[in-house]
């Protein structure tokens, strides 16, 4: 098998270990490891991480309101260069690169007729694998992650922070999937929570050219961030003080606030559900109102790489922002992880960042 390496740049990238935050379930602290750095075969890809950043759906799995494989390596957002590729794919080595957090096969009628390769019959995910899947560097909270073959990867131009970036091969590519399926022509559409995800969903919007964009979140500092990009920030409670939008964007994961979008929707209005990833989620809904007012009802999960490539697009049209930046928290130590985890619980940042090379 042929292996290129590329010469590091950085300390953390000559090693020939990985430095590794290991979880082995909710109530057990993050236990460090050390593994030898594998070789790649064909089409993987070793990255160097760069930079690391806390999803809410991490923070549900280590309180146990999820649940995934143990013992593994948790996170699956990052940003990193790559260091070593497999054949066919040398060409990448050196990228400073964001991936598709899912892996799919591209043969599978999901992937090919369906257009959800984010539901591939082999799917596979990374920061959800356990230690036993492949290598086990299936996870960003550590110095390297291993890309799997037929992963897509998207470079990210110099432009794009690694703390901006680090978040787009989730919220943002989500948020990207999620106005993806709205039908053409709407321009009055509520989002429903101003968590990151809403945050971006809002900003992309706005983005693109929708002309009226409402935001609702119960806390004034999340209204006053999402009011930064042309968006009406208001408080859940004043919901029905909208005149009808063609469209709902539910990006809080609270089920009760579907009362509140049904409502301002439109006869033939469409209403999107992305946030609700989780069993408490039975919604204060009837087919009565669902069949009489003609509604359209449709679930988003993950993205498929097209919308990856959106996501890396807007930022870098964006350029260096200062809004971005302060969504975002300065870097912890990869060795401060379970910190991080209580300063993401604060919800002090829509994100919580870590830094690999700071635990040398």
């Amino acid at each position: 098998m042929f292996l290129r390496v590329r010469r590091p740049r950085s300390q953390l990238a000559m090693t020939s270990s990985v430095v590794a935050q290991v979880f082995d379930g909710p109530g057990q602290p993050f236990r460090p490891e050390q593994y030898p750095l594998p070789t790649p075969g064909p089409g993987e890809r070793i990255v160097a991480i760069r930079c690391a950043t806390l999803c809410g759906s991490d923070v549900h799995t280590v309180e146990g309101r999820r649940h995934e494989p143990t013992p593994a390596i948790l996170g699956h957002e990052g940003i990193g260069e790559v260091i070593a590729a497999g054949t066919g794919v040398e060409h990448d080595l050196g990228r400073r690169v964001t991936w598709t957090l899912a892996d799919s096969c591209g043969q599978c009628r999901f992937c090919q007729q369906l257009d959800l390769p984010q539901k591939c019959d082999d799917l596979f995910k990374y920061g959800h694998a356990s230690l036993t899947d492949g290598t086990g560097l299936n996870g960003t909270y550590a110095s390297h992650v291993l890309l799997r073959r037929g992963t897509h990867v998207v470079d990210v131009p110099a432009t794009i922070s690694d703390a901006v970036a680090a978040p787009a091969n989730c919220a943002l590519a989500t948020a990207a999937a999620a106005i993806d399926v709205l039908p053409d022509g709407v321009d009055r559409i509520l989002v429903q929570g101003a968590g990151l995800l809403g945050l971006y969903a809002a900003a992309l919007l706005r983005h693109r050219g929708v002309k009226s964009v409402w935001c609702c979140d119960p806390l004034k500092k999340r209204r006053q961030q999402v009011a930064s990009w042309d968006v009406t920030a208001i408080h859940p409670e004043d919901v029905g003080k909208i005149d009808e939008c063609d469209a709902v964007l539910e990006m809080s994961g609270y089920a009760p606030a579907v009362a509140d979008g049904v409502q301002v929707l439109r006869i033939g209005g469409t209403y999107v559900f992305v946030g609700m990833v989780h069993p408490d989620s039975h919604l204060p809904l009837t087919g009565e109102q669902v069949i009489r007012k003609s509604l359209r009802l449709q679930g988003v999960h993950n993205y498929a790489p097209r919308h990856l490539n959106q996501a890396v697009d807007f930022l870098a049209e964006l350029g260096q922002d200062d809004r971005l930046e302060n969504l975002v928290s300065p870097p912890r130590p990869l060795a401060e992880l379970s910190q991080a985890f209580e300063e993401a619980r604060s919800q002090a940042w829509l994100r919580v960042a870590v830094a690999p090379d700071a635990c040398l």
